[in-house]
């Protein structure tokens, strides 16, 4: 799909962000208009203000869509998730590396086949953008065509996508192994052909350090280098077993994060997700390369694996980039709303207390700036692109009880997050287009 040339403009309640409230008051940084205008046109943001400013610098044959009181926000971003996951949410019972043997690689080996990876990907975009996101950094499997299959539909609905092939090549089952060539051969040929293709970005993506050799990281990391722009995701820290089983299989290694820096995999634009148990040393670390953390809580809450320092890990000595990742299928919901609620309750068991203003902003202009795209995405300004996602504070009764008692926007903003999931999303926009409405659902296909 190809952005609209002609001018288009939303009307509602604006809410987006002119600092980070981790490092500034949070009421401050957000950056409220209770009845504002976001004029696109060509894909871009040409200008956002108050209606009674900005009605009048309209072209004659522009429509106004409105949401009335609804919330026009920048669309959620999605920072670790696994699109092949799908067919097994929702999974009872295990940790990590068993959950990961009994549903997960049985799963991703179907997507041999390419028609169930395009089908796949299909569904996981629609039910993307049914919970209001608009760009996500996503692990596909070790197939080649399953790349192809998740970029030709991203490609379709012309979103800011990031996905990459996963690198296997020991400890995991026969048909999900690639080698040290294949997989660099495999992933070259598709950085090639996807790579900066539209609004499309390839991710290096070995799965984790348990599942690839010394010789495979260091091939990525030779990769990772090799091409301008391109993204690094895989796994940190997301278990105690886990850890101790990458601490014997890389004794030399000081850390687990050391294990990707020693392959050249650690710098902008590395995405390390879940990095649960991680301290002082890899925060610092992370901080002074640039690297970005996806903050995973109905991952880590399902799967028991610990509770993100998230506090600790945006300490304005050393903030670390950090987004929010939904993960699945150990997590339990593509909606960065309802994950947004979960993350609030991890905070509350490190004895800390999000803010309304610092969760939307992780699932926006945060996640935005660990992908260091924020200039781009994750706000609403003239320049950036124009991706939307627009919240309906009535769409359920209990809902519309509890908001019609709001005082103020952080206290919406809390309600949405807590009570709020897919069901409030009443439009998502793509590139200046409304690919999703709550009435009709995808509009791509």
């Amino acid at each position: 799909m190809t952005s609209s040339r002609n001018q288009t403009a939303v009307r509602g309640r604006i809410v987006t962000f002119r600092d980070n409230p981790f490092s500034v008051p949070p009421s401050e940084a957000l950056l409220v208009e209770e009845d504002g205008l976001v004029i696109m046109e060509s894909g871009l943001i040409t200008q956002v203000g108050a209606y009674t400013t900005l009605r009048d610098t309209l072209k004659k044959e522009t429509v106004i869509v409105s949401y009335g009181d609804a919330l026009i926000s920048a669309g959620f971003i999605d920072t670790h998730v696994h699109y092949p996951q799908l067919p097994v949410i929702a999974s009872w019972g295990q940790q990590l590396l068993e959950w990961l043997d009994q549903y997960i690689f049985p799963a991703e080996a179907a997507f041999s086949d390419p028609l169930v990876a395009r089908d796949t990907a299909r569904r996981f975009l629609g039910e993307l953008l049914r919970a209001g996101t608009t760009t996500a950094a996503v692990y596909c499997t070790v197939h080649p065509q399953s790349v192809d299959a998740f970029f030709t539909e991203a490609e379709r609905i012309g979103a800011r996508m990031i996905a990459g092939k996963v690198l296997m090549d020991r400890n995991a089952p026969d048909a999900l192994r690639d080698s040290v060539q294949t997989g660099y051969d495999d992933s070259a040929a598709l950085i090639g052909r996807w790579h900066g293709k539209g609004r499309l970005s390839y991710a290096v993506t070995p799965r984790f350090a348990i599942t690839s050799t010394p010789e495979q990281l260091e091939a990525a990391g030779h990769l990772f280098r090799q091409h301008d722009g391109l993204f690094m995701q895989t796994h940190l820290s997301e278990n105690l077993h886990e850890i101790e089983t990458v601490a014997r299989l890389f004794p030399e290694r000081s850390s687990y994060l050391d294990v990707y820096d020693h392959a050249g995999l650690v710098g902008p634009r590395s995405i390390f997700g879940h990095g649960i148990h991680i301290g002082e040393k890899e925060f610092c670390r992370c901080h002074e390369s640039a690297a970005g953390l996806a903050h995973c809580p109905t991952s880590n809450l399902f799967l028991g694996s610990g509770l993100f320092k998230l506090f600790e890990v945006l300490s304005p000595l050393r903030p670390v980039r950090t987004g929010l990742g939904t993960d699945v299928g150990a997590g339990t919901s593509l909606s960065q709303l309802r994950t947004l609620g979960e993350a609030y309750k991890v905070a509350q068991l490190t004895g800390r207390s999000l803010h309304p203003a610092q969760a939307f902003w992780l699932a926006t202009a945060g996640g935005a700036r660990s992908l260091h795209l924020e200039d781009r995405i994750g706000t609403l300004a003239p320049g950036m692109e124009a991706d939307l996602c627009v919240l309906d504070p009535h769409a359920f009764p209990l809902l519309d009880y509890r908001t019609s008692r709001c005082e103020n926007i952080e206290e919406l903003l809390f309600t949405l997050m807590t009570l709020g999931d897919e069901r409030c999303i009443l439009a998502t926009w793509v590139g200046g287009e409304c690919v999703h409405t709550r009435a009709n659902g995808s509009l791509y296909g």
